[in-house]
């Protein structure tokens, strides 16, 4: 999903100072197929691009995603909003799903940590 961030509330974004240490725990999921829309951060979705949407997180924030099913983990770079069901904490692009590896399952139990 791809949100025009004029209806984001400032409010509602976590600020630079409050990075430090942020970790969250939930279910991500992964978003897209084709390339082409503009992300929230105006530049173009690649699926095989390593960047994230996340609801809260400044655009541009780095996170550490660790799949909490399998360990494996993987950075990405935070460029759009989302995802906006209950329970889920992140959306990834194809290719960092696949990285994850639960691209076959859709979703999986992951911790987010702020790098930058």
């Amino acid at each position: 999903m791809f949100v025009d961030l004029a209806s984001e509330s400032d409010a509602d974004v976590i600020s630079e100072a409050d990075l430090r240490g942020y970790e969250e725990v939930g279910i991500a999921s992964y978003y897209g197929r084709e390339s082409g829309p503009k992300t929230a951060s105006g530049e173009r979705y690649s699926p095989r691009a390593m960047t994230a949407a996340h609801t809260t997180l400044p655009l541009g924030t780095e996170v550490r995603v660790h799949n909490l099913e399998n360990g494996r983990r993987a950075d990405f770079r935070t460029n759009d909003r989302g995802p906006f069901v209950r329970g889920r904490v992140i959306d990834l692009t194809p290719a960092g799903a696949d990285r994850l590896g639960f691209r076959r399952q859709g979703l999986a139990r992951v911790r987010v940590e702020a790098l930058r």
